[in-house]
């Protein structure tokens, strides 16, 4: 499953806002340096869509504010 992220970094609060089933925005406290906001981001969606952060990576926009995160089913 891929799921379309457009990413507002340095914000004052972590936070998810669903725009349809496949396209999120979040907002993440932290600096885009380092990967840091990129881990930031995972954890949220992770914890949004209710699973493990290891089924989740960024495929598209690793340096780029709209990303494409692809899920992995658990097997």
């Amino acid at each position: 499953m891929h799921i379309k992220v457009r990413v507002s970094v340095e914000a004052k609060k972590d936070e998810v806002a669903e725009l349809a089933p496949d396209t999120l925005i979040v907002s993440v406290r932290a600096k885009p340096e380092r990967n840091q906001a990129n881990r930031r981001v995972i954890e949220l969606v992770a914890e949004h869509l209710g699973v493990a952060v290891g089924q989740i990576r960024i495929i598209h926009g690793h340096h780029n504010p709209a990303k494409i995160l692809e899920i992995r089913s658990q097997t």
